[in-house]
């Protein structure tokens, strides 16, 4: 099972127990974070696209540090005209680690079959009364 979910403005593949490096975020090592703009579900081959999220799906995961990145060096030159300017740049990081994946519907489930018992029973008494009625026509003639 794997999701496609949207974290801090970018968007990133994920699965149960896996380690992802994104942009620095607000919450303190050691919190559980979920994140709910799920873009895409796969479970077992049966894939759930959003419009642009997936509803009720969310991903939980768990801040595990917060870092920097490698240093990227910026070097501008313009050729024979004297012109060279370096600039370095170290991105702020959070590690997490996904926790899990709640598929839409899983706490709907339990309430969805009571609905459907109701007008079940409903639809079973109804024919047996046109039954009746038929029935009393086809002896008045």
């Amino acid at each position: 099972m794997y999701a496609i979910v949207e974290i801090a403005g970018q968007q990133f593949k994920v699965s149960k127990d896996l380690k992802v490096y994104v942009h620095r975020l607000a919450d303190k090592e050691g919190d559980a974070i979920s994140f709910a703009k799920v873009l895409l579900l796969d479970d077992a081959g049966t894939i759930t696209l959003g419009a642009p999220a997936v509803e009720g799906a969310s991903v939980e995961a768990k801040v595990l540090q917060h870092l920097k990145g490698d240093k990227v060096i910026v070097f501008k030159k313009k050729r024979r005209k004297g012109y060279k300017k370096r600039n370095g740049h170290r991105q702020y990081l959070t590690q997490i680690q996904i926790s899990g994946i709640t598929l839409p519907g899983a706490k709907k489930e339990k309430a969805a079959p009571k609905k459907e018992a109701t007008p079940a029973t409903e639809e079973v008494e109804a024919p047996k009364k046109k039954v009746a009625k038929a029935k009393k026509e086809e002896t008045q003639e």
